[in-house]
């Protein structure tokens, strides 16, 4: 009987080894299913951010506060606002409609609409809710990362040809600590995330992009 059992077990072993992603998957799942319940279940979410971009000989890091909040029923997304402090006056908004993208001492504002946004800022559309993580990412994997976290990486759907991988860092009960985007071309674009405050109060007027003086909005290209 000992021999059967430890048999047995040599071969379960075996079976584990030679199919990792087997082995990996429904953990995966069962942790993308967490993340998707706390974000979820949010109205709105504030939390600091700190993104850093790395390629095409350039090395830059960048700071600010994002806000975020639901789309309702009859929205067509989610509304964001990247509130820059490092370069004061860089913003990014999306109001549901349309995304604008305005840097500081720029003449023009960029406007591109919400359904045509292709943009790194776009994969933190699943913080906005009504979505299924594990649906919006191919080839999920989750591995061990430090202090107890855990990474899902995969890829988004629909930015194929733009990103080839997308890495979250997660706690175990579903919390983003951080979002590592590496395209295709080999830019690294990371995100990392403290002092989250979940359901802060927030009205649509937040979402508004009002320019500055003297500058024009025009409807184009997003920037890099």
């Amino acid at each position: 009987m000992r021999a059967q059992r430890k048999a047995l077990f040599a071969a379960i072993l075996l079976l584990t080894s030679a199919f990792p992603a087997w082995s990996q998957q429904p953990a995966a799942a069962a942790l993308a299913s967490r993340v998707d319940h706390h974000y979820n279940s949010l109205h709105s979410l504030e939390a600091h951010f700190t993104q850093t971009y790395e390629g095409m000989g350039m090395h830059r890091r960048e700071s600010g506060v994002l806000l975020l909040k639901k789309a309702g029923a009859l929205r067509l997304s989610g509304k964001m606002r990247w509130t820059y402090s490092e370069p004061a006056g860089k913003l990014f908004v999306l109001d549901g409609h349309d995304g604008y993208f305005y840097a500081p001492g720029s003449a023009e504002a960029q406007r591109i609409p919400a359904k045509d946004l292709d943009d790194l800022h776009s994969p933190l559309r699943f913080l906005l809710g009504h979505t299924e993580l594990e649906k919006e990412l191919g080839h999920l994997l989750m591995t061990s990362g430090e202090d107890g976290t855990y990474v899902l990486s995969g890829v988004p759907k629909g930015m194929e040809q733009r990103v080839s991988s997308l890495s979250l860092t997660v706690t175990a009960d579903g919390t983003i600590q951080a979002m590592k985007i590496e395209e295709t071309d080999g830019v690294l674009n990371t995100f990392t995330f403290a002092d989250e405050h979940p359901n802060v109060p927030v009205t649509d007027s937040q979402f508004l992009f009002t320019p500055p003086p003297g500058v024009h909005v025009v409807t184009g290209m997003q920037p890099m």
